[in-house]
């Protein structure tokens, strides 16, 4: 652990010697200008895809399971 805080401190005081400025943050566009346009977006309600399901009992698993698999004879 000793070891450890000299190595995570080192990047900090070598960031501190840096002869150069780092670049200026600017933004993409001007949000002055009135040429910027956005995506549209229409009202989808939440619940559109909504289908009511009821629970069954349990299956066979085989069955289930042949029919889930690819075709006889096609080894994975």
């Amino acid at each position: 652990m000793k070891r450890l805080f000299p190595m995570a401190l080192l990047p900090i005081l070598l960031g501190g010697c840096a002869t150069t400025m780092p670049a200026d943050v600017t933004s993409l566009a001007d949000p002055a200008e009135s040429t910027a346009t956005t995506a549209s977006e229409t009202y989808r309600s939440p619940v559109a895809g909504y289908v009511h399901r009821e629970p069954v009992g349990p299956k066979r698993w085989v069955p289930l399971n042949d029919a889930q698999s690819p075709a006889k004879g096609a080894a994975s």
